[in-house]
């Protein structure tokens, strides 16, 4: 079936999709929510892999890298190959991509088998978002495409929720191989509605992608490379201390520079930079850079705090943080409605606002917590991430035309991600380096000659001497619990800097998205909404 064409008030033309939009909107979000999925699932059920496959925890960690890097590379190029494939046929290839690799991983008998089928999972998700992206925005007309984002934003934000306590419970239940075998249902029905429900526009059908800029996907993939690597292998080799880190750094600045250089001055370029001449694109994919680092910072502290210091399983985890799905699926439908009757500045600017109030609750933990003291912030940081995902995606693309869409789409989620692996990076930096600097301070405080330290001793060693120790060992032990005692004290005090530092970066975001030009959605004039 091909679409229909029509006549916007700015002499523009648009394609109508014979189907229903909210049908085409169900189908891609599918793939996105398989992919983003997978990411959160695969996290939790690493140091099952690592035992299963006889591999250190550090060399299963490389199970994540493979698949970032991979999936970093193509998803700024995902655009080119749109035109030289066809936008519906290379989704269903990624997804085919994915899923089969899917299986792979699942069915891996080795470390190096893994690794090679996770690279091969991440170059078939690289594209998933962004065409799915691109898709959504030109099946809905402009007043429509908040709402038709609000839909979306649920396989964004909801799937790193629902990714911990789903993984956990697999792994638990059954496998951690079943934390890949669940992709290969979610794969085959995407691909069957993709194929039934959704088409190529006429500017798709009729693109002309030209000769493929090899040397710039190889400068994009040297780069990009080496960003993720030094970033998931910095703190354990101590940055900057390591020789090889340096040289990566140099290799890693040099070819972006070339890059950037590259495609600038190229008739045909992979990637196509002047979008980021419009200040709205320019400004939106500092503040998703941002917001990235903030909301996976925050994803990876929390499960962590909970089964580091309160000794929690994966799945209980899981569960404490699972609230903030439904914030998120709360916000959606009202931020949906808003985006065409409120500045959407105000929007984005709220949801910085609540989610800094809540990175501000979690700075007030301690170890005696139960699961549910974080109920009202972790919903509210749910709620939060919705006011600014979509608001941010409509005010960042608004002024873009439907041509420009697809490079737009995954320049925007390459920011995204990329801001989300700097952000994970610095807080687990934070977390060691900010830990070792509070111990180093309590244990100033902590002397043998104090009183407070003798009393503590003492009270110690008659309990244990109660429960059958001898003396002297009664007090070794004592002096080994009040050692733990400020080593998690310490630990402690590292997450709360971390959650205050990210309560910072969402204040400081505010004033800058008020730099954004307002976006208001006129019907009938294609590429603005």
């Amino acid at each position: 079936m091909a679409s229909t064409t029509i006549a916007g008030a700015s002499g523009m033309t648009m394609s109508r999709p014979t189907f229903n939009p909210w049908l085409i909107a169900v189908s891609v979000m599918l793939a996105t929510f398989m992919e983003v999925l997978d990411t959160s699932i695969a996290s939790v059920a690493l140091p099952y892999i690592a035992g299963s496959l006889s591999a250190t925890n550090d060399e299963a960690t490389w199970v994540l890298t493979s698949y970032l890097v991979a999936n970093a590379i193509i998803l700024p190029a995902s655009p080119w190959f749109s035109r030289k494939f066809g936008r519906k046929r290379f989704l269903i290839v990624c997804i085919m991509i994915f899923t089969v690799s899917s299986f792979a991983c699942g069915a891996a008998t080795s470390l190096g088998m893994i690794l090679v089928a996770r690279a091969i999972q991440g170059a078939g998700g690289g594209a998933l978002q962004p065409l799915s992206q691109a898709i959504l925005l030109e099946s809905f007309p402009p007043d429509k495409r908040g709402l038709a984002l609000a839909v979306f934003a649920l396989g964004v934000v909801v799937a790193p929720v629902l990714g911990p306590t789903l993984g956990g419970y697999l792994t638990d239940a059954y496998s951690w191989r079943w934390a890949f075998y669940i992709n290969i249902p979610i794969g085959i029905f995407a691909i069957f509605m993709i194929m039934r429900f959704v088409e190529d526009p006429d500017y798709i059908r009729n693109a002309k992608a030209g000769k493929i800029d090899a040397i710039g996907l190889g400068l994009l993939a040297v780069w990009l490379g080496c960003l993720q690597i030094v970033l998931d292998k910095g703190q354990e080799d101590d940055w900057f201390g390591a020789t090889w880190i340096r040289w990566a750094v140099g290799t890693l600045v040099a070819a972006l520079i070339l890059f950037i250089v590259r495609e600038l001055k190229s008739d045909n370029p992979l990637v196509d930079l002047r979008v980021f001449r419009k200040r709205n694109f320019r400004l939106g994919c500092i503040l998703i850079a941002l917001f990235g680092g903030a909301i996976y910072g925050l994803i990876t502290l929390l499960p962590l705090f909970y089964q580091e210091l309160l000794g929690y399983t994966a799945y209980a985890a899981g569960w404490a943080v699972s609230p903030r799905g439904v914030g998120a699926i709360l916000a959606m439908p009202i931020i949906g409605i808003l985006t065409n009757k409120l500045d959407n500045r105000w929007l984005i600017a709220i949801g910085f606002f609540m989610f800094g109030v809540s990175s501000l609750r979690f700075g007030q933990a301690d170890l005696q917590i139960s699961q549910w003291s974080f109920l009202w912030a972790v919903v509210l940081s749910g709620f939060g991430a919705g006011c600014v995902f979509v608001p941010l995606s409509n005010v960042t693309v608004s002024g873009l035309s439907n041509e420009e869409m697809g490079n737009a789409s995954g320049l925007y989620n390459l920011f995204r991600n990329v801001g989300g692996s700097i952000g994970i990076a610095i807080v687990n930096t934070m977390i060691v380096r900010r830990a070792q600097l509070h111990q180093n301070e309590l244990v100033r405080s902590v002397v043998p000659s104090s009183v407070t330290v003798q009393n503590q001793l003492h009270s110690l060693q008659q309990y244990l001497q109660s429960q059958g120790y001898g003396a002297v060992d009664a007090m070794q032990k004592a002096y080994a619990i009040i050692a733990r005692e400020v080593q998690a004290q310490a630990v402690l005090w590292s997450y709360i800097d971390d959650f205050r530092y990210m309560a910072l970066v969402c204040f400081a975001c505010i004033p800058v998205v008020f730099l954004l030009k307002k976006a208001a959605a006129r019907k009938g004039v294609v590429g603005m909404h």
